[in-house]
C-alpha cells in the first residue's frame, strides 16, 4: 500500500506517535518503518496528497512531535513511497548518509528571517543624499519639460535602490550568520530585501534571539519577520 513519508529519524528515537493520524481524506495512524539504525515515519494513503490546509498542518504536527524528543530529517510536503519494502530499501541503501545528516543536525533547529524596507523612506534618503537625484527631482517638480529628466531620474533611483538594498541585506546576513551552524540565503520575494534560513544549535539559541531583538531595535525603516524554531527543512 502506498505510504506518505514525513521524516527520517534514528532507530533509537523515542518516536512517540500515539494519537497521531496522517494526511488524506481518510487519515491512517502515523507509524514507523524501521530498517537497521534508522526509522521512517509514515502513514498509509490511498489517494494523491495535495497541499490542503489540514494536510499541511498534519505534516507539521508530526515534525513538531518528533522534534520534541530528538533529531529529525524532515521531508518536504508531498513525499510518497510505493510500500514498506521500498522505504526499507532506501533506508538501508542510504543509512550512512542519513546518519551523518542526523549527527550534523543534532540539537539544531531552523530559524527563518525575512525583511522588507520602507520604500518611501528609502526614496527620501536617496533624494537627500544624492545631489544628482535631488537636482533632477527639483527640475521636474519645477516644470522643466525635458522628457529625458524622468527617465534619467528613474534609472538613477532604481540603481541606488538596488545597491542600497543589497548592501543592507549583506550587512544583516553578516550580523546573523556568526550565530548559526549553517545558513541558506534565498532570493527575496514580494518586495522583501532578505530571505535567509539559519541552522541554530540549542546552545546558541538565546544569543541568536537576542541578536534578532537588537536588529529590530537598531535598524530603522526595516520590518523583520522571524519564524522558528522549525524543523531543519533547508538543511536536509
Amino acid at each position: 500500500m502506498p505510504l506518505y513519508v514525513y521524516s527520517i529519524i534514528a532507530a533509537a528515537h523515542p518516536c512517540r506517535l500515539d494519537g497521531l493520524t496522517g494526511v488524506g481524506t481518510e487519515p491512517a495512524p502515523v507509524r514507523a518503518v524501521t530498517a537497521g539504525r534508522l526509522r521512517a515515519v509514515v502513514s498509509d494513503v490511498d489517494e494523491e496528497i495535495r497541499p490542503r490546509r489540514r494536510d499541511l498542518a498534519v505534516h507539521q504536527e508530526v515534525q513538531d512531535r518528533l522534534m520534541t524528543d530528538g533529531t529529525v530529517l524532515p521531508l518536504q510536503f508531498g513525499y510518497t513511497a510505493p510500500d514498506d519494502q521500498a522505504v526499507t530499501q532506501v533506508l538501508l541503501e542510504h543509512e550512512d548518509g542519513y546518519l551523518e545528516a542526523l549527527e550534523r543536525l543534532r540539537g539544531c533547529a531552523e530559524y527563518q528571517v525575512k525583511a522588507s524596507q520602507d520604500e518611501d523612506a528609502l526614496l527620501r534618503e536617496i533624494l537627500h543624499e544624492s545631489d544628482r537625484a535631488r537636482q533632477l527631482n527639483d527640475r521636474i517638480r519645477g516644470g522643466d519639460p525635458d522628457p529625458r529628466l524622468p527617465l534619467e531620474l528613474g534609472e538613477l533611483v532604481a540603481a541606488e535602490v538596488g545597491e542600497r538594498r543589497e548592501g543592507l541585506a549583506a550587512g544583516l546576513v553578516q550580523s546573523l550568520v556568526p550565530l548559526a551552524r549553517d545558513h541558506s540565503v534565498r532570493a527575496p520575494a514580494d518586495g522583501d530585501i532578505l530571505n535567509i534560513s539559519l541552522l541554530v544549535h540549542d546552545d546558541d539559541k538565546n544569543a541568536f534571539l537576542e541578536a534578532e531583538a537588537r536588529l529590530t531595535e537598531q535598524v530603522e525603516d526595516v520590518e523583520f519577520r522571524f519564524n522558528g524554531p522549525l524543523p531543519p527543512y533547508s538543511f536536509v
